[in-house]
């Protein structure tokens, strides 16, 4: 058990590493200008190696939100009562910590990861693979059903347009600090929203 603990520890370490030696030179250089093999040679690994880890060069990039795919269905699952009440107190929280998930952060850092993601072709189609694979645990955390997969849809839907709302508008010059009071305000009227269309999901908490 040890022993697999620190092998799975190394593994993480390892996909982490690569992802920001790849991310770095993304930034530097653009995208479409870092092939594979440089890549793999800044991480001092061999190209097969890195295609182990990484089967797609978008996936270098989008490592840093895959673990974001399994969040929505684990707090619905954990809260079979009142999914839509943890989700969206999930949601304030981010807001309140600046969690990147949510757009509100305006740390140069996450900004350049964010103008490299969405200004990629490429990483936003990848992107939009990862946000369809959440929405689908999603639904099955809801249930499976028919009911269930729209609702994951309305759910993703608002997630994604409210973090994008606060993104561009930090992307366009805004503190987050400042824009905290606002985004709180958008995030609570839209879940509120939701709240009333789906109270079979245990709204109002």
């Amino acid at each position: 058990m040890g022993e697999m603990g620190l092998r799975e520890r190394k593994r993480q370490r390892m996909y982490r590493e690569v992802s920001d030696i790849a991310v770095r030179l993304f930034l530097e250089k653009g995208f479409d200008a870092v092939s594979v093999a440089e890549v793999a040679a800044a991480a001092q690994i061999s190209k097969p190696t890195l295609f182990r880890y990484f089967p797609a060069k978008e996936d270098l990039v989008l490592h840093r939100i895959a673990d974001h795919e399994e969040e929505a269905a684990r707090i619905a699952a954990g809260h079979p009562e009142a999914p839509l009440a943890a989700l969206r107190r999930n949601f304030l929280d981010g807001l309140a910590r600046f969690d990147p998930v949510t757009g509100l952060n305006d740390d140069p850092e996450v900004l350049a990861f964010h103008r490299l993601l969405y200004g990629t072709p490429s990483l936003v189609a990848r992107a939009h693979g990862h946000q369809e694979r959440a929405e689908a645990r999603l639904a099955e955390a809801l249930g499976g059903d028919l009911d269930a997969r729209l609702a994951a849809g309305q759910i993703a839907a608002v997630q994604r347009v409210l973090a994008m709302d606060n993104w561009r508008r930090i992307a366009a010059g805004e503190k987050a600090a400042d824009l905290l009071p606002r985004a709180v305000a958008a995030a609570e009227r839209a879940f509120g929203r939701l709240e009333r269309g789906l109270p079979e999901l245990g709204g109002g908490g």
